[in-house]
């Protein structure tokens, strides 16, 4: 397959997303990936344009393999080799991914192992088996040997020993569909601990926690429409970046002091925050609210493409990720007031979106199989 390598990325015209990096400190990624974008170099564009990684799911790979033909080559040529179907789609993922840590490898090198990375997430079955879940990620990682590939664990609970292990045998990952302030606590603790338990150099073990956004004002949002009244509809919209922000203090908590200096001091990276489902979900709000609202050192914001592309156009490049945190603080405190339990809405999304993921990888492998039959 031809691969279009960006063509002098740092000299191409400078986008909103190239600032929001280098005068800001959060790096653009994108949340998506097609197999076609490697031939038309729609990916290589992305990159001359500011982007400076890439997030996959199950939800995205099933959209791009059934979508079009384009894995049709691929997939039979597995099957006919003796693959299952279920084995024939971790060949299909494995080409795309490796072929997405070839166009982002200039980003890796040039930032010194600082940015640069593609994820790519364990079977969702597994969320809930610490066993599985680490055997998978370290899977994962010897199949796509890349020192700038992220392998995404689910930040439930039984995934914290994964994380823990899998840090502490210096393998890099992506803690996702992180909701709750106490999960992310936790998950922060699992990662220092990892790297405490690691030996030797620290600096290549990269690591950073999806903390999802715009699904919490969704469902919190549902439940003060419930409510009806002014106090409930003057919070409309605002307990995601609230949620959020609180976060980012915690990073901040977690990542200085003496356990960190004796860390940082060995190489470790802190384990940045990710902005995840930064996509504005309700027409009435803002298109980039979810960018403009979270912008700060240390943090990555992983956009859709129409999210990226608003942001290109309008998005403003503003330190705002600390700021006014007495408000993100009273927002949680008018929310109690009204009988809404954040951390309690957190835990359900962090169980609906298990439930998501595991349903769009059992659709899609569902769909290879009745594919593969027709072929016979």
């Amino acid at each position: 397959m031809l691969l279009l390598e960006p063509n002098n990325y740092w000299k191409d015209a400078m986008t909103r997303l190239h600032d929001l990096f280098s005068e800001q400190g959060t790096s653009p990624w994108l949340d998506n990936l097609a197999r076609r974008w490697f031939s038309n170099g729609e990916l290589a564009d992305w990159v001359s344009k500011g982007v400076r990684g890439l997030t996959s799911n199950p939800t995205i790979f099933a959209k791009a393999i059934l979508a079009s033909d384009d894995y049709d080559e691929e997939f039979f040529a597995a099957r006919r080799a003796g693959l299952s179907v279920e084995q024939a789609y971790w060949a299909l993922v494995t080409t795309d991914i490796e072929n997405a840590l070839e166009i982002l490898r200039p980003i890796y090198v040039e930032s010194a192992s600082q940015d640069g990375f593609v994820s790519v997430e364990v079977d969702p079955k597994l969320a809930r088996d610490s066993a599985a879940t680490y055997q998978a990620a370290k899977a994962l990682h010897q199949r796509i040997s890349a020192p700038n590939l992220l392998v995404k664990i689910p930040g439930t609970r039984e995934g914290l020993p994964a994380i823990q292990k899998m840090i502490a045998q210096h393998h890099s990952i992506n803690v996702t569909l992180i909701f709750s302030l106490k999960r992310y606590s936790e998950v922060t603790e699992a990662y220092l601990s990892g790297l405490e338990e690691a030996t030797g150099d620290l600096s290549k073990i990269a690591s950073v926690a999806s903390f999802f956004v715009s699904r919490v004002d969704t469902q919190i949002d549902s439940q003060l429409e419930a409510l009806g009244t002014p106090n409930a509809r003057a919070l409309l919209g605002q307990a995601g970046i609230a949620n959020a922000k609180l976060a980012y203090e915690l990073f901040q908590e977690a990542f200085s002091g003496p356990r960190w200096d004796a860390l940082a001091a060995r190489g470790a990276q802190p384990m940045r925050l990710l902005w995840a489902s930064t996509s504005t979900k309700n027409p009435n709000y803002l298109d980039t609210m979810y960018v403009d609202g979270l912008i700060g050192p240390n943090t990555v914001n992983t956009l859709v493409d129409g999210s990226a592309r608003a942001f290109m156009d309008h998005g403003i490049v503003a330190r705002t990720i600390d700021s006014d945190l007495s408000h993100a603080r009273e927002v949680f405190v008018q929310l109690a007031l009204l009988g809404i339990d954040v951390e309690q809405v957190s835990s359900q999304l962090e169980v609906d979106g298990v439930a998501s993921f595991t349903a769009s990888f059992e659709e899609l492998i569902a769909a290879l199989a009745a594919k593969d039959q027709l072929a016979v």
